[in-house]
């Protein structure tokens, strides 16, 4: 009986009072002035507390640059000189206006790092290093220019992550190690497991009917876009392109493995030198695999946490989308990984020994 009536009353009301106007927001920057007060206060519904302080701080830039503000916070406690990122949150219904701390300033602990990790690649990386540089650099280009607006402008998320990956394996590998057959035989290695990846992450992702609500962000995407984003590609896009930093590193080791093996071993065949990579790749996969299940369990570590605390309900947890989508998405990528060495071990022998100088000839070895 509630809701109808409810409705009722809804289609009742005028359509000005039906519509629901945001409230304006700006985030600005601003630094402490004066903490006037710092109490600890019990978190309502909880048997937890928490730091509170009263604030004043000046406004840094923005619109109300200069005017100094005080105002309550409850989020992470700041000290006197400290830089921080304002919220100022306007109310569309009276107009009143309320201030809190959105974030800490960290874009210069940021920039110094980025220092120091450019300063040490041109210290110990050299030219390849400088090269490696250059080649991350156009990536991040390629995705913020060419995946993120294609994917926002509603085209198929897969295609669009399979092809933006494929010009950043082709661009990034030429750029780092030139022009050869070697690079071109990691090149086209690279290209077929990612390939072969999307498709079976189209199918796993599918056969485990997964939603790609599977983190607050992608809630929050759906709803800023109106629900008009597709967050089961965006999930398969995320795993194409997760899985191409150590990707790199597989291919290029096991098509310059193979590079080595024929100058090394001109007397060897190819079947010979397959077989003698292939040993070596297998060595590469297990380093590699456990590495990629690490990086994720250590992204991950809050979430293992909650299912530490509630082992009772174990395959009720691992069943839930977020743990499924992470346990996928490290299945994919091995399987990624492990289809690497094989495919490009391959490609190499054919490509490399094609052309290489000393390569055998014929199909048996002299001893």
């Amino acid at each position: 009986m509630l809701v109808p009536l409810l409705l009722s009353l809804a289609l009742a009301l005028p359509a000005s009072a039906q519509t629901l106007l945001p409230d304006t927001e700006t985030l600005q920057k601003a630094r402490v002035i004066d903490v006037v007060d710092e109490r600890i206060e019990a978190v309502v519904g909880t048997a937890l507390t928490a730091t509170v302080q009263t604030l004043t701080a000046e406004v840094l830039d923005g619109p109300e640059r200069g005017e100094t503000v005080t105002f309550r916070n409850d989020f992470t406690q700041l000290t006197a000189g400290e830089t921080f990122f304002l919220r100022h949150r306007t109310s569309a219904v009276d107009g009143t206006d309320a201030y809190s701390v959105a974030d800490p300033y960290r874009l210069d602990v940021l920039l110094i790092v980025l220092a120091v990790f450019i300063g040490l690649i041109f210290a110990f990386g050299g030219m390849q290093g400088i090269r490696g540089l250059v080649a991350l650099a156009g990536s991040l280009v390629l995705i913020v220019y060419a995946l993120l607006p294609g994917i926002i402008a509603g085209y198929p998320p897969l295609p669009i992550a399979l092809g933006v990956s494929s010009l950043i394996i082709i661009a990034g590998s030429y750029v780092t190690h030139g022009f050869n057959r070697t690079t071109t035989a990691a090149i086209l290695g690279m290209i077929a497991t990612v390939v072969l990846t999307g498709l079976a992450a189209w199918y796993v992702v599918g056969a485990a009917a997964l939603s790609g609500y599977n983190s607050e962000d992608s809630t929050f995407l759906h709803f800023q876009f109106q629900g008009e984003l597709d967050l089961v590609g965006i999930l398969m896009s995320g795993i194409i392109i997760g899985l191409l930093g150590v990707l790199y590193d597989v291919a290029i080791g096991q098509a310059v493995a193979v590079e080595e093996l024929m100058s090394a071993g001109a007397h060897l065949t190819k079947a010979e030198i397959y077989r003698k990579a292939l040993r070596i790749g297998r060595e590469h996969i297990g380093a590699l695999v456990n590495t990629l299940a690490i990086a994720y369990v250590g992204a991950a570590l809050p979430l293992l946490l909650l299912f530490y605390g509630a082992m009772d309900r174990a395959a009720y947890i691992i069943n839930g989308e977020v743990f499924a989508t992470e346990i996928l998405r490290i299945l994919l990528s091995g399987c990624g990984i492990i289809l690497a060495v094989p495919i490009t071990t391959a490609l190499a022998v054919m490509l490399v020994g094609s052309g290489a100088p000393g390569a055998p000839r014929h199909g048996h070895s002299h001893r």
